[in-house]
């Protein structure tokens, strides 16, 4: 889940911590293998959504995103997945609506154990891809390797953003700017902010300890985005195919480690 605005002070994490976070990646890990197995034409986003809560809980872990807060204080987010389909971007609200051959279809799922934080996405094709959509997937989750690569202590926040973007231009890309990574650990969404673009700031620099959800949203057109009335859904303004893809990390002495994976 991307954030609006960061709500705690970034602190280092231990060891200790650090392992509880990855307990809540593993989980977060399963639940996206889970629901990419089931995700076929006729099933509904409802249904995965069931699937995820009940995996998640069963772990004896809580859903990250169910009740979240939003934009609208009378509207929290009802469900445990985040599920965005087509030019949706991120934050779609599962329901009804079944999945269709040709879909291009974003899970992003979050879990908390013993109060600490996971959160992970991942962008699917429903059916055989055109090779445009294809590109466009493959460098999204390209780019988020990329940022990751990048977290490595003495480096910056600028830099990881520098190589996201850096995977998108060659393909002309939109690189989505009004949703970005954040700093994550007892709260989903803490600082610093890590945007997907240049901002000719070098932020926070990076220490062993500290804790990233680095996530990059490509389109196939313009960056712009707007929130749809549900006061959750974020979608492309020009009706564009958008991407988004999303790992976990804790940035140590040897340098990045993935929380988010089983």
């Amino acid at each position: 889940m991307a954030p609006r605005a960061p709500t705690e002070v970034v602190t280092r994490k231990s060891r200790a911590e650090i392992e509880r976070m990855r307990r809540a990646g593993r989980i977060v890990a399963e639940v996206l293998a889970l629901v990419e197995g089931e995700l076929k034409p006729g099933v509904t986003t409802g249904h995965l959504d069931r699937i995820a809560e009940a995996h998640i809980r069963k772990a004896g872990a809580i859903p990250s995103f169910k009740g979240y807060p939003g934009i609208n204080p009378r509207r929290p987010f009802p469900g445990s997945l985040c599920i965005s389909i087509d030019d949706e971007i991120v934050h779609g609200i599962p329901g009804e609506r079944a999945i269709r051959d040709g879909q291009v279809v974003s899970i992003d799922a979050g879990a908390i154990v013993e109060g600490w934080h996971g959160d992970a996405a991942r962008t699917f094709y429903v059916g055989q891809p055109p090779a445009e959509v294809r590109q466009l997937i493959d460098t999204t989750r390209a780019a988020m390797m990329a940022g990751i690569a990048a977290a490595v202590p003495g480096n910056h926040i600028e830099d990881i953003s520098a190589a996201v973007e850096d995977a998108a231009k060659p393909h002309g890309f939109g690189v989505i700017r009004q949703f970005v990574g954040h700093g994550i650990g007892t709260s989903m969404h803490e600082e610093p902010q890590v945007p997907n673009y240049r901002t000719g700031r070098r932020g926070r620099k990076l220490e062993p300890g500290l804790c990233l959800a680095i996530e990059p949203m490509f389109t196939l057109g313009d960056y712009r985005a707007h929130v749809l009335a549900d006061d959750w859904t974020v979608s492309t303004v020009d009706g564009s195919l958008a991407a988004h893809f999303e790992d976990s990390i804790a940035i140590t002495e040897g340098g990045p480690e993935i929380l988010t994976a089983v």
